[in-house]
């Protein structure tokens, strides 16, 4: 090997020379006047982030984000509107719609009849929060919960609106919000990735709204900042294992001449891409041996599976990814991304969504439980929340028996949970048809700002310069929603 470096060392023909000597010095002369680390990018530690401190005090060390893909409806689940049963069947009024965009599944239907909830609704806690009873076990954490129930958005079709909650806009090819909290703030824990994703298929719908790995890519950042999806089975990373005949020893001295070279081609371009690269091979390495720990769980007692449900013990399901969620968390992943997909009733909510809210209610609940009975829950948190919401009128035709209701992004509901929000407390309010914004509207670019600030990131502050531009996850938009916070 040392043979091959030598001979690469030596490979440079005329033109070679020329531009290296003539651009090359150039430019790394530029480079230093401009920013005299970027020569000596290899002295950086990539698992520290680019920021030497946070901006503000982090009362966060982690994200859990269940989101929750499709679009839930907050009608049936937590933003109660019994007017709506009152005037079951009539038209909502043109002057509640206004000039509002529709889609083209509902634009040119005979009439929008409005469509009373089939769920009833109780107070529950001290805090007297309205939930459903499709959400029973989250009724009992009411007390730790922060409700968010006038968020609304640009977007009214699925792509671009979950592209847009996950990366600050609704076009393709930006940083998800993962990606920017692993660059700004490195990974806490050098044997598993700072961003981990995991999926669900949910119960209610035979058919999901499709998810592209696009949603946790780094986008223009370095590759090392990518999440890294886990799945169930043997091999819960992809390409991670060694290939037959390929022993421990031998994967240990192919990377250690791998990065001989790869150090070289990095002292020659300065391309901190190379330095990812590395990074990245390194972490493979030893993600050999935390991956399976983290991802076996038969030493969680049967108390554990008994808390977040009988799923749990089924590899795959929302409930065994909450559970993982927890322990990726006791080990200090940054930002854990949960999707569960399934929640696009058009039609059908009697007999879908109660599937769907059965997948996500216990196993939701028992991770707050059992990060606070951990001393996790108070630097920890949790978010919940969907791309959108659904509309107060039905899509089709209104029976007795079924219902439906198309995408509504005028207003919907999140809520979080743990470091720094307030427990216990609802926040914005709808109109009686929950069809518009009354009090404290919160657009996605202030969910989004929100969650860097409680990480100790000011969301202005957290830029990556490219093609000329400034890019941040939130655009040129945004505000801390202060009236959450602890």
């Amino acid at each position: 090997m040392s043979k091959e470096i030598d001979k690469l060392n030596c490979n440079m023909n005329r033109r070679h020379f020329l531009s290296k000597t003539s651009l090359g010095i150039g430019a790394a002369a530029l480079a230093f006047l401009l920013d005299p680390k970027s020569l000596f990018s290899s002295d950086t530690d990539p698992l520290e982030g680019v920021l030497d401190s946070p901006h503000v005090i982090p009362k966060a060390k982690r994200i859990i984000y269940l989101f929750q893909s499709g679009g839930p409806s907050q009608q049936d689940m937590f933003d109660y509107k019994p007017m709506l049963r009152e005037m079951q069947g009539k038209d909502l009024p043109p002057s509640v719609r206004g000039d509002q965009r529709l889609t083209g599944m509902t634009a040119n239907q005979d009439g929008l009849p409005l469509a009373g909830s089939h769920y009833d609704f109780q107070r529950h806690g001290n805090s007297g929060i309205y939930v459903s009873e499709l959400m029973p076990h989250t009724a009992e954490v009411v007390d730790e919960l922060c409700f968010i129930k006038s968020v609304y958005t640009d977007a009214i079709n699925h792509d671009p609106a979950i592209t847009f909650i996950q990366t600050g806009s609704q076009q393709a090819g930006r940083p998800s919000m993962g990606s920017w909290i692993s660059y700004g703030l490195g990974s806490d824990n050098e044997n598993l990735p700072a961003f981990s994703v995991l999926i669900s298929r949910g119960s209610g719908r035979p058919f999901d709204q499709p998810l592209y790995s696009r949603l946790w890519g780094n986008g223009f950042l370095p590759s090392l900042h990518q999440g890294v999806q886990f799945r169930s089975g043997k091999d819960p990373v992809l390409n991670l294992n060694d290939p037959p005949g390929v022993n421990k020893m031998s994967r240990r001295n192919m990377l250690s001449k791998l990065k001989d070279l790869n150090q070289l081609h990095l002292n020659r371009f300065g391309d901190p891409e190379i330095t990812s690269r590395i990074s990245q091979y390194e972490m493979a390495y030893r993600m050999q041996t935390s991956v399976p720990e983290t991802m076996d769980v038969s030493d969680e007692p049967d108390w554990v599976f008994d808390m977040y449900g009988e799923d749990a013990r089924k590899p795959g399901t929302y409930a065994a990814n909450c559970l993982l969620a927890r322990r990726m968390a006791e080990r200090d992943v940054k930002f854990i991304q949960l999707y569960h997909m399934g929640w696009d009733q058009h039609n059908g909510i009697p007999d879908q969504l109660p599937l769907q809210c059965k997948d996500i209610d216990q196993a939701s609940a028992a991770l707050i439980k059992d990060l606070k009975q951990r001393g996790l829950l108070e630097e920890t948190l949790v978010v919940w929340g969907g791309e959108f919401g659904r509309t107060s009128y039905c899509q089709g035709k209104l029976t007795n028996e079924t219902y439906g209701r198309d995408h509504h992004p005028r207003c919907f509901t999140m809520w979080m949970a743990g470091a720094g929000v307030k427990a216990g407390f609802e926040y914005g309010k709808t109109d009686d048809f929950g069809y518009n914004i009354l009090e404290n509207p919160v657009h996605i670019h202030d969910i989004q700002a929100t969650i860097l600030y409680l990480m100790g990131i000011d969301h202005e502050k957290l830029t990556f310069k490219q093609q000329g531009r400034r890019f941040r996850l939130t655009d040129v938009h945004g505000d801390v929603i202060e009236d959450i916070l602890t």
